[in-house]
């Protein structure tokens, strides 16, 4: 529950950005460049962090990730400008940047023997679970209470607070290895062995983060600007589609196995994000949402077989960096094209745009199907 909540927090501003934009008086470029400032803030605490709860503990590093889940949520609320906005967003990177990690290692941990592997899949679906109920829970509140751009932060700084102390009633799984502290920056690097696996995975994860951070960034703006709905639940329940699904298509991916994952969720990733983008230039809610559903079970299968598939051909002593390399590369997609997006959309409109961004990424998803057919 409390890495459900912290991740919900993560995507709480999402439905909320149109309101911030009218507040603050800022475009969509500015709407981009605050989203990518989250994507920062996880890459710096995964290659700080990443092995820190291996010498102090679990639980050690899971409640200060908490605590910056909190104090994110409590600087959304100190009345705005942009630099808030910025602050914020690195804060809730950093906390599930810390808590990604940790919180799948500790639901491992706490395993039965032999289930390692299915816990595994559930702290993954439960990861992006909580990013999609964030913005239905912000477009909810937003929509139908009072102080949109308030009260969805103070109940999440509630709900924190209570997973909180259920925190300290769960019993540290592990011995902290002890010694002194290193806050050793984690290395990243892809062994010679791995490198054309790595590259397939990466080539299919970067396609399906990069629909990630369109939806979660510039959905909103879409569906106000150019479908002309103002409904903020709308908004949210759009990029809980996508999210939704994405934890199906992890789920699916387990019954599949790992190269046909890949090749079934890069195939999903092509035909969803043209829809999406056919559902951009005829201005359709239903093609959108359905564009939606089929880029989130592609993006989930080719995220989590492609993890598998580079974690199974890597070196035992260097599997820890191979996975910090390969999100590395998953959160630059989430960034620097949405950033691109945002620029583009300045210059030449929302819709042409998008529609681009679209054929780019589906163009993408196209390559790295072709390159696992050819994979032995």
């Amino acid at each position: 529950m409390a890495f459900l909540i912290t991740m919900l927090g993560a995507t709480l501003p999402t439905p909320l950005y149109p309101i911030y934009e009218q507040e603050l008086g800022f475009g969509g470029v500015m709407v981009t460049c605050i989203f990518a400032a989250y994507a920062v803030g996880v890459a710096a605490a995964l290659i700080l962090f990443g092995r820190l709860s291996d010498q102090v503990g679990r639980r050690a590093v899971l409640l200060p990730g908490l605590l910056l889940a909190a104090i994110s949520s409590a600087v959304f609320l100190i009345p705005g400008d942009v630099a808030t906005l910025f602050v914020a967003r690195v804060l809730s990177g950093l906390s599930a940047g810390i808590f990604t990690g940790t919180a799948t290692a500790t639901l491992v941990d706490l395993a039965p023997e032999g289930r390692q592997q299915r816990y595994s899949l559930v702290a993954a679906a439960v990861n992006m679970l909580g990013l999609g109920l964030g913005p239905v829970l912000a477009g909810a509140l937003a929509q139908y209470a009072p102080a949109p751009l308030y009260l969805p932060y103070v109940v999440h700084i509630v709900l924190v607070l209570l997973v909180g102390v259920a925190l300290f009633a769960i019993a540290e799984p592990i011995t902290p290895a002890g010694g002194p502290v290193s806050f050793r920056p984690q290395r990243v690097s892809v062994p010679p062995e791995v490198r054309g696996v790595f590259v397939r995975a990466a080539i299919a994860g970067f396609a399906g983060f990069a629909v990630l951070g369109l939806f979660t960034a510039v959905s909103p703006s879409f569906v106000a600007q150019v479908l002309h709905i103002s409904n903020h639940l709308v908004t949210g329940l759009v990029v809980f589609t996508l999210l939704g699904f994405s934890t199906l298509g992890q789920l699916a991916s387990a019954r599949l196995g790992e190269r046909p994952a890949l090749l079934v969720g890069a195939a999903a990733l092509v035909v969803g994000v043209l829809v999406v983008g056919l559902s951009v230039a005829v201005a359709s809610l239903w093609l959108l949402v359905v564009g939606a559903a089929v880029a989130g079970v592609g993006q989930g299968m080719s995220f989590r077989a492609g993890l598998g598939a580079v974690s199974a051909g890597s070196p035992p002593e260097r599997r820890s960096e191979v996975a910090s390399s390969f999100f590395l590369v998953l959160y630059v997609a989430i960034s620097l094209p949405v950033i691109g997006e945002g620029i583009a959309t300045a210059a030449f409109g929302l819709v042409a745009s998008a529609v681009a961004f679209s054929i780019i990424v589906a163009v993408l998803a196209a390559i790295a199907f072709v390159s696992l057919l050819r994979l032995r």
